[in-house]
């Protein structure tokens, strides 16, 4: 891994952890994830981005269930939370527990929000609202979900910086160009540990087929040089080999390199595994830990 420190990496950590389980836990689980969470702390990871647009009270959750980690929604959806409760939320967080959370917010996707329309100017007035809120949620403590120019901008501009999900190292290094040296650049990865090629592709199949069906999604991939034959059949080998870190810990290694390389300050990974039914994957969270040497809390 690159030896290179920004101060965001500094605060976020060279690696974090990014999973949906975080909010939504499996059926019966009744405080894994707080266990999980704490573990991850303790692990030596940087961030724990809670996915699948969670709420304010859900990341705050596992904000208490931990003890140094940043903790960042990953990413909250502008649609469905008004940005008045959600000042008030990241207040109350921030009094419990002052430096930890980082608000991620994001405008989602047409297919999946009602209302969806003018996504860049909807981003623009929440900020403002969330600057005009009576206790206002500063830019350093929240990020943009961004992929193209305009938002990359914003991101630079109204926040920390950028937290682009399905994204290649080619994209980290045209996200870069487009913040600026100074903004938070901390992509997404997909990460399946598997030696199995085919297998593996199957298991990143799985997921990226949803988000093939997303056209934010598949026309920054179009801008990326894949083509419509890639978002076939839930993706072609090139476009799976391209956005995840397939096969074993050298090659997350590998793959992490290469966006820091590209100009991420962190990345967090998504572990994926073939049984997706919510769990959490902690086996393989102490093993990228422990290859990707990161340094055990104390």
């Amino acid at each position: 891994m690159t030896s290179d420190t920004s101060d965001h990496t500094a605060r976020f950590g060279p690696i974090g952890i990014w999973s949906s389980a975080l909010h939504r836990p499996a059926p019966g689980d009744t405080g894994g994830v707080a266990e999980a969470v704490a573990e991850l702390d303790e692990l030596g990871y940087g961030t724990i981005w809670v996915g699948g647009s969670p709420s304010v009270e859900e990341a705050g959750t596992v904000v208490a269930a931990t003890r140094r980690i940043t903790v960042a929604t990953g990413i909250l959806s502008v649609w469905q939370h008004e940005a008045s409760a959600v000042a008030e939320q990241v207040a109350a967080v921030e009094r419990a527990s002052p430096g930890r959370f980082v608000l991620g917010l994001g405008v989602s996707h047409d297919a999946l929000t009602p209302r969806y329309a003018r996504p860049y100017s909807t981003m623009v007035a929440y900020l403002d609202a969330l600057d005009a809120a009576p206790e206002p949620v500063p830019a350093r403590s929240r990020v943009l979900a961004a992929l193209g120019p305009k938002m990359l901008a914003l991101a630079s501009d109204r926040s920390v910086g950028a937290h682009p999900y399905l994204v290649t190292p080619e994209h980290t290094a045209q996200a870069r160009a487009a913040l600026g040296p100074d903004a938070l650049l901390a992509p997404e990865l997909g990460v399946v540990l598997d030696t199995d090629a085919d297998r593996a592709r199957t298991t990143a199949r799985a997921m990226l087929s949803f988000y093939l069906k997303l056209p934010n999604y598949t026309s920054n991939l179009v801008r990326l040089g894949f083509t419509d034959d890639d978002f076939a059949d839930g993706g072609s080998a090139r476009l799976l080999d391209a956005l995840f870190a397939l096969g074993d810990t050298d090659a997350v290694r590998a793959r992490v390199d290469a966006h820091r390389a590209a100009g991420a300050d962190h990345v967090a990974l998504q572990v994926l595994t073939h049984d997706q039914a919510g769990g959490l994957p902690r086996a393989e969270w102490r093993e990228l830990a422990a290859a990707l040497a990161l340094p055990r809390a104390t």
